[in-house]
């Protein structure tokens, strides 16, 4: 077989003949010989290798149904220019080349090839082992050719894979370059040798058609065709056939070149060890030159690489979202759950109903009633109707126009508050009136229905329901009671929720306050000191009415008072009960604290005859008497009657400055008074070791200390109640939750002095009263009356100085048996100055109206004879 067929009896070492379709040959369909496959050629080859004729046509073998086109077009490759098929042609042409002695073998193509040996000998060494054949199936495709072109084919990356690489935009690198540039230098040498001109040989791809070409061969073909390319010296070749790479053959059959080598390893055949491809289909006719390559495309990323990037993000929000998700419901429940319910839960306040403050006889002097808190929401009234809602509401609530006209126009704000304290039939009256948007709230006001009686003893309540001034601030405790609360849950609008849990705790109630005060003895108290201010030109007075047993104050009147119905307009002054809080020096009403001092030490007695002059110098001073007189001899009691300050002195210097600091104290001179008097002062009580040369005899006549009118009071209490003092009260005693009546607790009783100087004091202060005394305008017919009259120099403390006077008067009566305690002081008045003549008459008024009221008889016992003038 090796014999008759050699290597397919044809020049085509691994071809099969010239056409024997059992070789590789077969792929590029081209007739075949008789001879046998060359390594693993096919027996099926026909002919001798001789090219094919028209007498003896090549047999069409039958279409095999697993040929496919290869068309490059059809495999997806893109595009490419015609640069791009002369690279390729030099790729093959390198890959034809890359083996020296075939490339030889291919340029001596009209020697014959002897024998087997004789072929073996002409192999290059450096091709290798070849790889021996192997039968297919039918034996109908011989495989041995193709295995030797493989075994001559340079090992890498097959044809295939590179055409996968021109696919993806790679090109051939580093060793394909190389074997490249061999291939054509070797392809030149080859050509030299067999004789051949330039113009002789075959045309690369890519230089155009020569005039020695054959058809179908050259650039003529694209790259995917199989055709002869080794010149024009062939013309019996058709078109599509592809003469085998053999070295000769006994029918003188030239040889395959070099070229059509590569261009056979490039397009089908495998690297050694490989598998063998699928049979070759018919040829392809040429296809046209490619079109130029489009320009470069601007490649879209990886979908893949979005997609993730995608996903990680979408994770990185969900795990934001997941962990937040569970600080809510898991870590914070809690938290998150009291906050809602503090949006929808809220407390209303339940007010209670303030305590009424009565007088001694349950008269109410301030009370609490039900009223209206009437608020409007502006950002819901019309534009067009804003001026007709500001007039009704003005003439409604007593407001100006103005007013509710600036109020309705705050657009921005939700809530205005229009009034408080209105009354509940106001309040009904303009819901019915339809005005929009607008409001009214369940409160309570505070009534005064005495108007300004005793007004700054009272005090008043402010708009949070809070005394701020008076018994109002005092007692705020117990009046104001507790506020109730409900607990309910409201939507967004404010409106409660239906259905839903509640809490109420009821509000307890304030309870009353009754004052030892006596409506009409207040009343009486009030007018006289009033009228007297005004007629005296006087800056303030005050009055008080104190019960002698008990100390309780019947009436603490001030003029002028304060309107408890419109105390926001009233000054600040008026807001003072100066009745307690005004300080001021005594004058010679404090005597009697002198007389009291002398009396108990034992060191004078009423009867005590002094040679009194005008004058007398206490240390580096000159003091003086009301009146100038010549030095005249007077008792005791004749003294306190005219109110000698030289007298006076006289007395204090046997007392001694120690002494009658002592007794000072004892009357409560220095302190704050009991019995819950509001903003009751102390006064001013230096201590005697503190006095100077001068205050050490002034003080005696009620000069350098300071008390207030409450304290002045308490001291003729003492003395009228036979020298037992007891804290002035002013608080008779509250109700309780069900309307009883509680009394307070009696008020402290404290020995000041004996009784037998209380009573002596007492013949002395009704000595004072007498026509031979400076206090007879307040004697009161058919009544005993004790008192004393005083008139002291005031200090401005404004002005930094003395400027001024202070008149005043304080008895009680009947003086047998005393019941009733009145003062009467003026501050700075400017038609007269003497107590005896301005605070008198008040004392008399009120004290008459007082007995009067309460329906004290006079006693009808005359007065007792005494010596009030020395001699007799």
């Amino acid at each position: 077989m090796r014999d008759s067929g050699g290597r397919g009896q044809g020049p085509g070492r691994g071809a099969g003949g010239a056409g024997s379709p059992g070789g590789p040959g077969a792929a590029r369909r081209t007739p075949g010989g008789p001879g046998r496959a060359g390594r693993g050629g096919s027996a099926r080859s026909e002919g001798a290798g001789r090219p094919a004729s028209p007498d003896d046509p090549p047999r069409k073998r039958p279409p095999d149904p697993f040929d496919l086109p290869f068309d490059d077009d059809l495999r997806g490759r893109r595009p490419q220019d015609p640069g791009d098929d002369a690279r390729d042609s030099a790729r093959r042409d390198s890959a034809g080349g890359s083996r020296g002695r075939q490339r030889r073998d291919d340029g001596d193509r009209a020697r014959p090839r002897d024998d087997d040996e004789g072929t073996r000998s002409r192999r290059d060494p450096g091709d290798g082992p070849r790889r021996r054949p192997r039968d297919d199936s039918g034996g109908s495709r011989g495989r041995a050719a193709s295995q030797g072109r493989d075994d001559d084919r340079p090992r890498g990356r097959t044809p295939q894979s590179r055409d996968d690489d021109r696919r993806r935009g790679r090109a051939p690198q580093g060793r394909e370059e190389n074997d490249r540039a061999r291939g054509r230098a070797s392809q030149e040498r080859d050509e030299g040798a067999r004789g051949r001109t330039p113009q002789e040989r075959p045309r690369r791809r890519g230089d155009g058609p020569g005039p020695d070409q054959a058809r179908g061969s050259g650039a003529d073909q694209p790259r995917g065709s199989r055709s002869d390319q080794s010149g024009g010296s062939r013309p019996e070749q058709s078109r599509g056939s592809r003469p085998g790479r053999t070295r000769g053959s006994a029918s003188g059959q030239p040889r395959t070149s070099g070229l059509d080598q590569a261009r056979g390893r490039e397009h089908g055949v495998l690297r050694r060890g490989a598998d063998v491809p699928p049979p070759r289909g018919p040829r392809r006719p040429p296809t046209p030159p490619r079109p130029p390559r489009p320009p470069l495309i601007l490649r879209l990323g990886s979908p893949r690489r979005r997609i993730n990037i995608g996903l990680i993000g979408m994770t990185f929000v969900l795990s934001i979202f997941a962990g937040r998700l569970i600080q809510m419901q898991g870590l914070d429940s809690k938290v998150y759950e009291a906050a809602a319910v503090g949006q929808r839960q809220h407390v209303e306040e339940i007010p209670a109903k303030r305590g009424a403050i009565t007088d001694v006889n349950g008269n109410a002097l301030a009370r609490t009633s039900e009223a209206r808190e009437v608020s409007i929401d502006p950002s819901k009234v019309p534009a067009d109707v804003r001026a007709n809602v500001a007039t009704i509401l003005a003439r409604q609530l007593g407001k100006t126009v103005e007013e509710m006209t600036a109020k309705l126009s705050r657009t921005e704000s939700r809530y205005q508050l229009l009034a408080r304290d209105v009354d509940p039939v106001v309040a009904t009256r303009l819901l019915q009136a339809r005005v929009p948007a607008l409001s009214t709230k369940k409160t309570y006001r505070r009534d005064y229905p005495a108007g300004d009686l005793a007004g700054s003893l009272i005090g008043f309540v402010g708009d949070e329901g809070n005394g701020l001034g008076g018994m109002e601030q005092a007692k705020n405790r117990i009046l104001a009671g507790r506020d109730g609360k409900q607990r309910v849950e409201t939507g967004r609008d404010g409106l409660r929720i239906p259905m839903t849990s509640s809490e109420r705790t009821a509000p307890v109630n304030g309870q009353d306050v009754r004052l030892t005060i006596d409506r009409d003895i207040q009343w009486a108290a009030q007018k006289s000191v009033a009228d007297q201010v005004r007629e005296s030109g006087a800056s303030s007075g005050a009055v008080i009415v104190m019960d002698v047993r008990t100390a309780q104050i019947v009436a603490m009147a001030n003029a002028p008072e304060l309107d408890l119905g419109n105390w926001r307009r009233a000054p600040a002054s008026s807001y003072v009960n100066k009745a307690a809080a005004d300080v001021f020096e005594p004058g010679s009403t404090n005597k009697v604290i002198t007389a009291a001092a002398a009396l108990e030490a034992k060191e004078v007695t009423p009867d005590t005859v002094f040679q009194v002059p005008d004058n007398i110098k206490c240390a580096d001073r000159v003091l003086r008497d009301a009146h100038p007189h010549k030095p005249e001899a007077m008792t005791f009691r004749q003294a306190m009657a005219q109110s000698s300050n030289v007298a006076t002195i006289m007395a204090a210097r046997k007392v001694g400055s120690e002494r009658l600091y002592t007794m000072l104290r004892a009357f409560g001179f220095g302190t704050t008074p009991a019995g819950g008097v509001p903003n009751a002062e102390a006064g001013l009580l230096p201590n005697y070791k503190n006095w100077s040369g001068s205050q050490s005899c002034t003080v005696a006549y009620g000069q350098g200390v300071s008390v207030t009118a409450l304290q002045t009071a308490s001291v003729y209490q003492t003395i009228a109640n036979g020298g037992v003092r007891v804290d002035p009260q002013i608080v008779a005693g509250t109700t309780d939750a069900t309307g009883r009546f509680v009394p307070a607790p009696a008020g402290r009783q404290t020995r000041v002095v004996s009784e037998t100087t209380a009573k002596e004091i007492t013949t002395m202060l009704e000595t004072a009263v007498s026509a031979e005394g400076t206090g007879a305008l307040a004697a009161i017919p058919g009544y005993r009356v004790a008192g004393k009259t005083g008139t002291a120099d005031r200090y401005d403390a404004e002005l930094g100085r003395y400027d001024g006077y202070t008149a005043s008067f304080v008895g009680f009566a009947p003086a047998d048996a005393p019941r009733l305690v009145v003062l009467s002081v003026l501050q700075n008045p400017k038609n007269g100055h003497f107590g005896g003549q301005l605070a008198a008459p008040v004392f008399k008024d009120v004290m008459t109206f007082a007995i009067k009221s309460r329906k004290i008889p006079p006693t009808g016992s005359d007065v007792p004879p005494v010596r009030t003038r020395a001699g007799q």
